[in-house]
């Protein structure tokens, strides 16, 4: 099994555990945006660690980052800061189910910005693969699609910042995959864990101040609920480095296609833990998304 492959299915893995561990904060100690800056801050002091003991063992210095490379990690940083916040928007809309569906374009435009970005493209049975997993994302939708027969239905705010974080996750991801291939290193894990490093310290910095000046005492609700954060910061440590090593081996479509068995993942846990059934709908979701994912693996 190709590396890429091993890397984003743990990835998928440990985020399903971060996801779930940050629904116990956000519904427990914090906010939505205090949940998810404990992701970055818990998660920056063992990469740090980790790097220094890497280097310092090994004798290499810290490489130069170029412009592009800062760029590249900055834009991919705040747009997956504003992907996180178009999703927690649309929960204060009824037609929150529709912008999720939305949402769920990215697999789709990540392909078209990988393209604009990098000129990279991907097979017809590649793209193929992704669609079919769309359709199944969509089976798959805890909420199914109700209400009025109209336009209004589709064309809405909630639908708008569905869209517009789908296209956020697309770009961020590739940014990402940008970024780590302006490092020098050969290891793709190295170049993975230098990239990474590099956007956690910039959105830790960023969030740090956003809650700094518009929610102070969630500042010191991320400490108190240390003994829990810890835990969603290396799970969120873990799955990015599988992300961003899956981004530096194989164009972001892809490893976004595959990504998609989190799904699976999250339906796993909701039926072990959580004791919820599962519809005819969403076995043929479960059906479709996973000759989705054989699809994009012999695609690749």
């Amino acid at each position: 099994m190709e590396l890429w492959i091993i890397a984003t299915l743990l990835a998928s893995t440990f985020q399903t555990l971060r996801f779930t561990l940050q629904k116990i904060l956000s519904s427990d100690a914090l906010s939505a945006t205090g949940a998810t800056f404990a992701r970055f801050c818990y998660a920056l002091p063992f990469l740090t660690v980790g790097l220094a003991v890497y280097f310092g063992m090994n004798a290499i210095a810290f490489p130069a980052l170029n412009a592009r490379l800062l760029v590249y990690a900055g834009v991919g940083g705040l747009t997956q800061i504003f992907a996180t916040l178009c999703v927690l928007s649309m929960f204060k809309y009824r037609n929150f189910a529709v912008g999720i569906t939305f949402k769920k374009t990215e697999v789709i435009l990540v392909a078209l910005v990988g393209f604009v970005l990098l000129g990279e493209g991907i097979s017809s049975l590649g793209f193929g693969a992704i669609l079919l997993g769309l359709i199944g994302l969509l089976l798959l939708s805890k909420q199914p699609l109700s209400g009025q027969g109209d336009g209004s239905r589709w064309i809405n705010r909630a639908s708008a910042l569905g869209l517009a974080s789908g296209l956020l996750f697309a770009i961020s991801g590739v940014c990402y995959r940008a970024a780590s291939l302006e490092l020098p290193y050969e290891q793709p894990f190295l170049r993975a864990a230098v990239s990474l490093f590099v956007v956690i310290v910039f959105q830790t910095c960023v969030m740090g101040v956003w809650m700094g000046l518009r929610e102070p005492s969630q500042l010191r609700a991320v400490w108190h609920a240390r003994k829990t954060a810890l835990w969603v910061g290396v799970t969120g440590l873990l799955g990015s480095l599988g992300w961003f090593t899956a981004f530096t081996l194989q164009t972001a479509a892809y490893v976004k296609g595959l990504g998609q068995i989190e799904l699976l993942f999250s339906l796993c846990v909701s039926i072990l833990f959580f004791q919820e059934r599962v519809s005819r709908r969403e076995v043929f979701g479960i059906l479709f998304l996973g000759l989705s994912v054989l699809g994009v693996i012999f695609a690749a």
